[in-house]
């Protein structure tokens, strides 16, 4: 079976009510959209399909785990996953526009001659969701063993020197603050 296969679900053969489908990803599920900010990922989504007449409702649901890169001392720590993402599809005549004009991201909008679902971007995009803007040790583990102590201390002579430099900056104007 191809990658892409396995994340495309033959809904038109599924009966009314609700289907479960699981998933483990990993790094290779990744390789198709290119380098990503993160490594050795591992996330278990179980995906709830509730079957209606004209539309689906999906509810994701994500578990995992995946390497980062701290943003202030440069070293690996593993971030948890954990999320859950609903998304409604509706069977329309004109899918392209109704999805051009929806302003709600957790619609979404098929052909009525759709016989299958593809759900491996929706994954992507979720597991992308789940890991934190700002990927930093927590404050219990910063400046500990895992840290970068070199990059603290650059960090804290630079942070230094830039509260000189802003300082100096206004020094000069003091001499006009009288003038009128």
């Amino acid at each position: 079976m191809s990658h892409r296969r396995e994340f495309e679900i033959a809904f038109v053969g599924l009966k009314p009510g609700v289907h479960v489908f699981e998933y483990r990803i990993e790094d290779k599920f990744f390789a198709a959209y290119g380098e990503q900010d993160f490594k050795n990922c591992v996330c278990e989504v179980k995906l709830s399909l509730d079957k209606k007449t004209s539309f689906m409702l999906l509810k994701f649901d994500l578990v995992g785990s995946a390497d980062v890169i701290c943003d202030k001392c440069g070293n690996s720590l593993t971030k948890q996953l954990w999320d859950e993402f609903n998304i409604i599809v509706k069977m329309v005549d004109d899918p392209e526009l109704m999805n051009e004009q929806e302003e709600d991201p957790d619609v979404y909008y098929i052909s009525r001659s759709e016989s299958h679902l593809q759900v491996g971007d929706w994954i992507y995009e979720f597991i992308n969701l789940s890991l934190p803007m700002q990927k930093m040790c927590s404050p219990e583990e910063m400046g500990g063993p895992q840290c970068n102590k070199e990059v603290l201390e650059t960090l804290r002579k630079m942070e230094e020197e830039v509260r000189k430099d802003s300082n100096n900056a206004w020094k000069g104007l003091e001499k006009f603050k009288d003038i009128e």
